[in-house]
């Protein structure tokens, strides 16, 4: 998969060579490249913002740095090339839409500042040929920039790419991945500070195990997350 990001802070995603992303990048599982908006300015301070049309309060990003840098990008894009913008005003990221983004063969992340992007730009991008645009939220709040929310997207979809993550088997017993909360994990030793594992783990009947597990999902989803039960469930 290759995974653009457009960003005024391309230091931020330095994070991207370490841990799972790290090797995935090494192995060519992923093929991630930032870039600078500032270096699709032409003024001697790079500027990358200008106030609001209607006025207001804050900055808006510009919408020339950013047609040239999704020029660049966009140029021959790859059929099913998604635009990503992370925006506290787009639908919100579930693990539903980070499973349908891992197979996508391109992405491209849109990190705003200030008030946002001007809006042109998003527009002028879902006009052009082979590509999808998704205005993405990753929760009920406002953050200074879109890199957290990219980072964070590019993480729990990069992982989903097949060979990214060593036991695929373990992909599927997550939280959200069968629209319930994942059951409590527990490891050695059996005892620890008066507090034990529960007796049913240490019995190696994987049928009671399975059945006390998805118990535990449900419980667990009534308590913390009511909003994800089915009807008659909750």
């Amino acid at each position: 998969m290759r995974i653009d990001i457009v960003t005024i802070f391309p230091e931020f995603f330095g994070v991207l060579d370490i841990s799972l992303l790290g090797k995935a990048r090494q192995q060519k599982l992923l093929d991630v490249t930032v870039h600078d908006l500032r270096d699709f300015t032409h003024d001697r301070h790079r500027t990358v913002d200008d106030t609001p049309y209607g006025g207001g309060a804050g900055m808006v990003m510009k919408p020339e740095p950013w047609g040239e840098a999704l020029d660049r990008i966009l140029g021959d894009p790859l059929p099913g090339t998604v635009v990503v913008v992370p925006s506290p005003a787009g639908r919100p990221f579930t693990q539903a839409e980070a499973r349908e983004l891992a197979l996508a063969p391109a992405l491209v992340f849109t990190c705003g500042r200030y008030e946002g992007i001007d809006q042109r730009v998003i527009d002028h991008a879902a006009t052009r040929p082979n590509v999808e645009v998704r205005e993405v939220s990753l929760g009920d709040y406002v953050l200074n920039g879109g890199e957290v929310a990219a980072m964070a997207m590019i993480e729990a979809i990069g992982r989903l790419v097949p060979g990214v993550v060593g036991n695929p088997e373990s992909l599927t017993e997550e939280s959200h991945e069968d629209g319930l909360l994942e059951y409590p994990s527990y490891t050695k030793p059996s005892v620890w500070r008066d507090l034990e594992v529960p007796p049913i783990l240490l019995g190696g009947n994987h049928g009671a195990i399975a059945a006390w597990r998805h118990e535990q999902q449900l419980e667990r989803t009534r308590r913390v997350r009511p909003d994800l039960l089915p009807d008659g469930l909750s």
